[in-house]
């Protein structure tokens, strides 16, 4: 039997769940690391600083969704969006885990301005799941539309021989993808595009400061 969490229990396991993904170390699923059995490829000290900024901007988007998910788990109203919403946290953590590897194999640092990414998100992502399940849900598939494309252009501008960071990226990708296909599925509606412009706005300055921050 599922336990009924309190508001003061979902409280806690916020607070837990940002401060793991922020400062610590993000529960992740059985699945295995995408580049384990790659070998690491020799990269110039420039063309690693560049594939460094893509993952630190991949990891920050990553922080971004679980946040965003969060918000809208601890708001959404029906039980079914509820679940699909903290599964999907549980793959993006994941995806926190693997891009934080790869930094560290790349001898760089994750970007300093993820406790700000992950309030202001967390934030969109409660207020969107007040607005309601079609709505939250929409936000999702919009989300991962534009993180999909994201990836298409960092996979594009990797270097040739960068085997490892790719095999991260094209896993990401599928998953992205997977998500906005369930999110489309259990109801999402479409956003104004007005709102899709916003995020694109949004999402352009939080690529742009993070590559170097």
């Amino acid at each position: 039997m599922k336990r009924h969490l309190t508001p003061l229990d979902n409280l806690v396991v916020n607070v837990d769940q940002a401060l793991r993904t922020v400062f610590g170390k993000p529960q992740v699923t059985e699945r295995p690391h995408p580049d384990a059995d790659l070998k690491q490829s020799e990269l110039s000290k420039e063309e690693a600083r560049h594939v460094a900024g893509l993952m630190r901007i991949n990891h920050a988007g990553e922080v971004c969704a679980q946040a965003l998910y969060q918000g809208q788990a601890l708001t959404a109203k029906l039980p079914n969006v509820r679940e699909k919403m903290e599964r999907a946290a549980q793959e993006e953590n994941d995806h926190l885990a693997w891009c934080e590897s790869r930094l560290k194999e790349l001898g760089d640092n994750t970007s300093h301005l993820n406790p700000f990414w992950y309030a202001g998100s967390f934030a969109i992502g409660a207020l969107a799941g007040l607005a309601g399940d079609k709505w939250s849900l929409g936000f999702v598939v919009e989300t991962e539309r534009q993180v999909v494309k994201h990836l298409d252009d960092h996979l594009q501008q990797l270097p040739p021989q960068d085997e490892k960071s790719r095999a991260v990226l094209e896993q990401m990708k599928e998953d992205e993808g997977r998500h906005a296909t369930l999110a489309l599925q259990a109801g999402g509606a479409e956003l104004p595009t007005p709102v899709k412009k916003l995020m694109q706005t949004m999402s352009k300055i939080m690529t742009r400061t993070t590559y170097h921050i």
